[in-house]
């Protein structure tokens, strides 16, 4: 919403303003170096910027199957809930646990990136990942479940170092995809990819 006695048109045009949402690019544009413990098809580990756009492309194709759900702000959701990861790195989800502090850090961090966005723009990306972190709204709800299915795709279709655990995929991301029929659905199909690939590693 444009600020008292002026236009959006202005506020798009202020060499300020374009200056400030440049610098927060420049800043988040470290995602693209972040590295996540999966691996790509070709066996290199995947970036955080490259987990975020499939997330979003998944997001995207589903949006049909998701009638009751906003889904321009489930993309925006998806967009924006590893961007703290830009600062500290990511936490493999084989070392995540309960109760430790990476919420919080991650969070801090995302306010650092986020300050010398407008405000305006800095409290929608602070209030986006706020929603997705709590899982407040059916749209987080879905982008959570959605974000541990791309992980767990990822664990399926990389080319993985020989002593990878497929069956670390079976109980991941239980409770968050559990919570909406489609993501079960979908859960069933890489569930079964995974008991495959995990025969398999077994022979």
């Amino acid at each position: 919403m444009a600020e008292p006695g002026v236009t959006a048109s202005q506020l798009l045009t202020s060499p300020e303003r374009i200056a400030a949402i440049l610098t927060f690019l420049d800043e988040t544009n470290r995602l693209k170096d972040t590295l996540r413990s999966g691996h790509t098809p070709e066996g290199r580990r995947e970036s955080t910027a490259e987990h975020s756009w499939r997330l979003c492309l998944l997001a995207i194709l589903l949006g049909k199957e998701l009638e009751d759900i906003d889904l321009l702000r489930l993309v925006k959701i998806c967009i924006v809930h590893d961007l703290g990861e830009a600062i500290s790195g990511d936490v493999p989800a084989t070392e995540q646990r309960a109760g430790d502090d990476r919420p919080a850090r991650e969070r801090a961090d995302l306010l650092t990136l986020c300050a010398h966005l407008p405000e305006d723009l800095k409290a929608e990306v602070i209030m986006l990942w706020d929603e997705y972190a709590e899982a407040r709204t059916p749209e987080a709800v879905i982008a959570k479940g959605l974000d541990k299915i791309e992980t767990m795709l990822t664990h399926t279709t990389g080319d993985n170092p020989a002593d990878f655990d497929y069956r670390f995929n079976l109980a991941y991301g239980v409770e968050a995809t559990d919570r909406h029929p489609l993501l079960a659905a979908i859960r069933a199909h890489v569930d079964a990819r995974t008991s495959n690939l995990a025969s398999e590693a077994d022979r």
